[in-house]
């Protein structure tokens, strides 16, 4: 097996004596940093690799924790629209992942790159912590590579906005085969039905 495989296979016990220790003390380390910043390199690089990353120019990595917990509804100037002031607001779970929102974050942070795919690498009781492949569009190594030029297409602007990523897809549910092709009877049902919603 080569070091990769390695590395693969540890990360797969993340119980064991070994990872825990390393676990405990990266993530020591992250807490200390800004929520956004650069790595100078990727702190996984056997899943980076699978992900798309290269060590060369044109590639970067981004480092970021996203809070941990549910999502509070916005409610603006505390309109309660006649309900009590806290219904519907506390105890609601956002649709996205917390990986989406770090994808997100790191996009408008980064607004001249493109956000490749991203991965989790720790978190304790407060914070997930996750890196984030980013790409230079404008880079000529990135240009004239067959293999990941297709991302200068300007279609591919916003990608993390847009839920064209990997998990951006997974949170629409396009991964899942079943929901891709309703069948004409479902689709006309839920279009033509009145839905009056629990919460606001």
């Amino acid at each position: 097996m080569g070091s990769y495989k390695y590395l693969q296979e540890l990360y797969k016990k993340k119980q064991s004596d070994i990872l825990r220790f390393l676990l405990r003390v990266r993530c020591w380390e992250y807490r200390q940093l800004p929520v956004v910043h650069r790595a100078s390199r990727p702190s996984r690089p056997d899943k980076a690799r699978r992900l798309g990353y290269k060590a060369k120019q044109g590639y970067v990595i981004y480092r970021i924790r996203v809070r941990r917990g549910g999502r509070k509804k916005p409610a603006p100037k505390g309109a309660t629209f006649g309900k009590p002031t806290n219904m519907g607001i506390n105890h609601l779970k956002y649709q996205r992942s917390l990986r989406v929102t770090a994808e997100e974050r790191v996009s408008r942070r980064c607004a001249n790159l493109r956000v490749l795919n991203s991965y989790w690498i720790n978190q304790d009781a407060t914070y997930k912590f996750f890196e984030v492949i980013l790409v230079d569009p404008s880079h000529k190594a990135i240009r004239r590579d067959p293999r990941i030029s297709w991302i200068c297409n300007p279609v591919h602007k916003g990608r993390a906005q847009r839920g064209l990523t990997s998990i951006g897809k997974k949170s629409r549910g396009i991964h899942k085969g079943h929901t891709s092709q309703q069948n004409r009877r479902r689709h006309w049902k839920q279009h033509n039905s009145l839905s009056l919603r629990r919460y606001r």
